[in-house]
């Protein structure tokens, strides 16, 4: 039955790209008959000689974000791959009402040749997303029907309420069924129970009732001349339908298949804004440690669940991860290499913020994009609330954590190598730190205004408040801040 009250769904650092990578066993390659071809049907827009390219994607289960997920997924990937088929492997009871309106949404957006094949049964939101495409064929033992809505618990809703939905749902169902026989009148009378089909002087369906149709029975002709009641075929299985439709040997076909990632997808989107505040908190914390540890990993790990899962939700490609590594890089040359720029850091500071949200957003390929609130709305919230989380968090462990070991660790000090000048280890606690003042140095970076200075042996972060100093130059200690040695240039 229609669940109308389940919510709708809220889609390389090189190393851990590889990883994240290696948690999609999305594409498994099935070539299907081998067989001699024989001559194969004729397919509008296909070239002589030419496979049929087939992508088959399963709606198994309730309808809820998991299928939608697999599907819209599936959907991208055979537009980007030029595929000339798509086919439903439909086994379902029904699920949510929401979800099964994105799905029908999704499935316009593809332009080639959509089936659904009814794989034992397309009971209530499955017969809806099997009358969006172009045709229907059903096992031998195959049922479809009994659509009505209900409420989440199954019970009849109010009637008003019943008569207002059941309205809606027939008049969609006429609209993706123009031109396709008896569809319409089939799916309404699956709907409406008070609806009466009847075809010529034959009563298919007396009122009081709801249609569900056995695969002889959608197989049936009607009319002068005659004419298929719902389905355009019977096959024992999607290889048989191909044969059927295609010839044998004229075709090659490629299975997605439903993994548990669907479902981790839909916690991953629906924590999105926690994990990418995190995230952005612990590679920041990480930029200002000395060496590679756990914040760096945290930080890694949290927004590759972002990416991941968005991916799986079929809302992006593997590019937002290229751009976001590229933003990664960038950041790590100012910090490293070229402190005080500024340039570096900002383009990649906007490259990572822009990879999140291309990320989250719902692009399809080889299509306009979209400028419109359905489209940016959400991962712009999703964004905003992740880099707001972040620096609430950051500005109260700036405020809250307690000075000491950690914090210096964390804020100040980066070791040097073991063959750096002697003069004595800086003391690592906060009164330590405190006794650098007055201290003189080294400017290890240019500071523009911002970088790196060396005292007795370490290096610390530093910052000048007017003017610059060249790298080499001899520095005094005058401060220091939560996050930095405030230095001035020796005369």
């Amino acid at each position: 039955m229609v669940n109308l009250l389940m919510p709708s769904p809220l889609r390389h650092v090189i190393a851990f790209s590889l990883v994240l990578l290696g948690f999609l066993p999305l594409r498994a390659l099935v070539l299907a008959n081998p067989a001699p071809a024989a001559a194969p049907a004729a397919t509008p827009g296909m070239a002589p000689g030419k496979k049929v390219s087939v992508v088959v994607i399963p709606v198994h289960g309730e309808i809820a974000a998991p299928v939608f997920f697999i599907i819209r997924r599936g959907l991208k990937e055979a537009i980007e791959d030029k595929a000339d088929v798509v086919v439903l492997d439909v086994r379902t009871k029904g699920g949510a009402l929401a979800t099964t309106f994105d799905i029908m949404d999704a499935l316009g957006k593809f332009h080639g040749e959509t089936i659904a094949f009814v794989d034992s049964e397309a009971m209530s939101a499955g017969a809806f997303i099997s009358a969006t495409t172009k045709e229907i064929w059903m096992t031998p033992e195959g049922i479809i029907g009994a659509a009505a809505p209900v409420s989440s618990t199954g019970q009849d809703i109010e009637a008003t309420m019943k008569e207002k939905l059941v309205s809606y749902l027939t008049a969609r169902m006429r609209v993706v069924s123009e031109g396709k026989g008896y569809r319409g009148q089939v799916v309404t009378a699956m709907i409406d129970s008070d609806y009466e089909l009847k075809i010529g002087d034959k009563v298919l369906k007396p009122k009081g009732k709801l249609l569900s149709l056995t695969a002889l029975e959608a197989a049936a002709t009607y009319g002068n001349p005659p004419e298929r009641l719902l389905s355009a075929g019977t096959a024992k299985n999607i290889n048989d339908l191909l044969v059927q439709k295609y010839g044998a040997g004229n075709f090659v076909v490629r299975e997605l298949k439903a993994t548990w990632s669907e479902r981790l997808a839909v916690i991953l989107n629906s924590m999105s804004p926690v994990l990418m505040g995190l995230g952005l908190l612990s590679l920041f914390i990480e930029f200002k440690t000395p060496g590679f540890g756990f914040f760096g990993i945290a930080g890694i790990v949290l927004l590759a669940g972002v990416f991941f899962g968005s991916y799986v939700a079929g809302l992006s490609g593997h590019e937002p991860i290229l751009f976001f590594v590229a933003g990664v890089l960038l950041v790590l040359l100012e910090v490293l290499f070229y402190p005080g720029i500024a340039v570096m850091a900002f383009s990649g500071i906007l490259l990572m913020f822009g990879s999140l949200l291309w990320a989250m957003a719902d692009i399809w390929p080889r299509q306009p994009i979209q400028w419109t609130g359905d489209v940016f709305v959400g991962p712009l919230m999703n964004l905003g609330l992740g880099i707001g989380l972040a620096v609430v968090l950051a500005v109260l462990l700036a405020r809250y954590l307690p000075k000491g070991w950690l914090w210096d660790r964390m804020v100040l000090e980066t070791t040097v190598s073991s063959s750096a000048q002697t003069g004595g280890m800086a003391p690592s606690s906060g009164a330590g730190l405190d006794a650098l003042v007055g201290r003189t140095g080294v400017a290890a970076t240019a500071l523009h205004p911002g970088g790196q200075v060396e005292i007795g042996g370490r290096r610390y972060e530093a910052r000048v408040e007017v003017g610059t100093v060249d790298s080499g130059s001899a520095v005094v200690v005058r401060g220091r801040t939560d996050f930095s040695l405030i230095v001035e240039k020796v005369s």
